[in-house]
């Protein structure tokens, strides 16, 4: 007992000396120090920020209107010149939206922990750069210019100049105000599968509130006759968030969250659609033309390719933001599914979107990044940590990995057919599939809602028609060599198969996905901790365990594993990378995955086998007793 005892405390000796050194402060570019992983914008002590502006100090922006570009009314390049008459390595600008951003915009003082009066700025930008990030000199010469790409928020921009760097910044200089030519059009259209087969819902964002435009979507097969379908709009307050930063520095006003139903779709057909609204006055504002594939029916024998990955974040192209490493891969993800978008058919993104962690302007920077292929592809979520999870919220994990959102952004800028939105759990079928979309962040053990919901989702799939069994959670719930599950000794997320297992044994699943574990990693077909086949690459007959699959290297820094990998762990990579399904057809599966630096396969295996191989018996596969016994 006593040694017992001695290895447990050794164990916790050891794990609180790995989070010290993997939470200490690394240099990057810049000689700048900062928290590795944290959200770069919480690094900005924005409510200290001091005026002292100066007459010789100046930064303009042009141009002075944006949205005239090559690349559509929804981005635009803006060149900020600046000059200093003390230049510092820790200058840097900031980007602010709305332009105006002192102190009487500020809300009540009660929402500023610690002041007594309103700080002079109490909003985070929406982005920055330091001033010497395109030229060295700039410490010399005082004089530098960047570049930033903006994106339409709905409203207008300014930059500001501060001195001090992040901890203590001082504003220097401000200044012109620039804007899109019309920041209310509607943009970064979502599309998303209805809860029925032949639906797909489009989801998209604008500045326009049903009291000034009724929301809609112009849309039917390539070149057939369009109709028009209505849309409802959502938005919410910052009252409707949990905490600090979202209720206070990390707020920015989300728009309007407009949702249309296509109906009645036919299979793989190709359709057409513009988002558009009404305005009061009778006039019209349209996007420009998107399309999209309907889904095949439930047990069509076609080809179908399924994208799955988890973690991925976003990242800004014109390099700002840059400076804590925060997700560096997420560009590289977005970039190969855009490129390759030809070949895939739908994407689960399941948890950890933009890591937005209560910077609400964030959301709109994702959107945008993915909007190519959310735009034409069904863009399916689950709820992460990052999305849900603050204490007493509800949330399974009393942590604060949200950052105040706990799940309101999530489940308003994106559409999934879950019976409450609340509950972030639901089905979707998409021809020979069925997947089970599991909330790791609200309780599934044996006895809650959610589980009645996934025994459910496992038992109704008719097998002989959608042969392909998936599961899927943001939290690894089965097994994961990461080196903090190894820590713990349980290689898994605690009570996680301890209360599933039973059920993709017994409804025979044959593929369950995970992420928010950094990094890619295969798992034998397995139950009860023993692996059931001894194949490699290819299984075949008989489903005696279900194989599990870590994708969680979307774009977020990347994880480590455990130094002696678990015998049940057949390929790991430390790479950035995303997962591949396609079904040829009910009797054969291809899974790969790939790397998000060049596209390239690096991991592989097929399952084959008849429907017969489906029914068979095996191991806590059929209920204890039957009408028979």
């Amino acid at each position: 007992m006593e040694g017992s005892v001695g290895n447990s405390l050794k164990q916790k000796m050891i794990l609180v000396i790995y989070l010290w050194f993997t939470n200490l402060s690394i240099v990057f570019g810049n000689n700048h120090m900062v928290g590795f992983g944290e959200q770069p914008l919480s690094k900005i002590a924005i409510y200290s920020t001091v005026l002292a502006l100066h007459s010789s100090a100046s930064i303009t922006a042009s141009p002075f209107s944006l949205g005239n570009s090559n690349e559509g009314d929804d981005t635009d390049w803006v060149t900020v010149e600046l000059e200093s008459p003390k230049p510092s390595i820790d200058d840097w600008v900031g980007v602010f939206s709305p332009a105006k951003f002192d102190s009487e915009t500020c809300p009540g003082t009660e929402n500023h922990v610690g002041h007594i009066e309103a700080p002079y700025v109490c909003t985070a930008p929406i982005k920055y750069k330091y001033a010497n990030h395109s030229d060295s000199n700039y410490v010399k010469t005082g004089k530098a210019t960047l570049k930033f790409q903006l994106i339409n928020q709905r409203a207008d921009f300014a930059f500001a100049l501060f001195s001090g760097g992040l901890s203590n910044p001082n504003l220097v200089a401000v200044s012109n105000n620039i804007s899109f030519v019309n920041p209310k059009v509607p943009v970064y259209p979502r599309l998303a599968l209805g809860k029925s087969w032949d639906e797909m819902t489009v989801t998209w964002t604008s500045g326009y509130n049903i009291d000034e435009a009724v929301p809609f979507v112009e849309w039917g097969p390539t070149g057939g006759r369009k109709t028009r379908s209505p849309a409802g709009t959502l938005t919410f307050d910052r009252n409707s968030l949990c905490g600090e930063p979202a209720r206070t520095v990390g707020w920015r006003d989300p728009g309007f969250i407009h949702t249309s139903f296509l109906k009645e779709l036919w299979p793989n057909q190709r359709y057409t659609y513009r988002l558009g609204h009404i305005l009061s006055n009778g006039s019209y504002v349209k996007s420009k033309k998107y399309s999209f594939k309907g889904a095949p029916y439930p047990g069509q024998n076609s080809l179908q390719r399924v994208i799955i990955f988890g973690d991925m974040g976003k990242a800004e192209r014109d390099g700002s933001n840059e400076y804590a490493n925060y997700q560096p891969g997420s560009l590289n993800t977005t970039d190969q599914l855009i490129k390759d978008l030809d070949n895939y058919d739908i994407v689960f993104h399941i948890g950890d979107l933009p890591y937005a962690n209560g910077y609400i302007s964030q959301w709109d920077q994702f959107t945008a990044q993915v909007q190519k292929i959310t735009s034409r592809v069904p863009y399916m979520i689950a709820s992460g940590n990052h999305e849900r999870d603050w204490p007493n919220s509800g949330s399974f994990f009393d942590t604060p990995d949200s950052g105040g959102e706990c799940g309101v952004l999530a489940e308003t800028m994106y559409y999934f057919p879950a019976e409450n939105r609340a509950k972030f759990w639901y089905k979707a079928d998409y021809g020979m599939f069925r997947f089970c979309i599991a909330d790791s962040e609200h309780d599934w053990r044996e006895g809650s809602e959610q589980y009645k919901f996934i025994e459910h989702c496992l038992a109704t799939v008719d097998r002989k028609h959608q042969p392909w069994l998936i599961f899927s959670a943001h939290r690894p719930l089965a097994y994961s060599s990461n080196a903090w599950y190894g820590m713990e000794g349980s290689f898994e997320e605690p009570e996680g198969r301890e209360h599933l297992q039973k059920l993709w044994q017994k409804y025979k699943v044959d593929i369950a996905f995970y992420g928010h574990v950094h990094n890619y990693e295969r798992i034998c077909p397995i139950y009860q901790n023993q692996c059931v086949n001894s194949e490699k690459t290819h299984y075949s007959g008989t489903v005696n365990g279900t194989i599990h699959v870590v994708v969680g290297g979307g774009g977020s820094h990347l994880s480590d594993y455990t130094p002696s990998p678990p015998v049940w762990s057949v390929f790991r990579d430390r790479d950035f990378g995303f997962g591949k399904l396609t079904a040829f057809n009910h009797s054969y599966l291809l899974f790969e995955y790939k790397r998000s630096s060049d596209g390239n396969v690096y991991d592989f295996f097929t399952i084959s086998r008849d429907y017969r191989d489906v029914l068979a018996r095996v191991h806590d596969g059929c209920d204890k007793t039957t009408l028979a016994t």
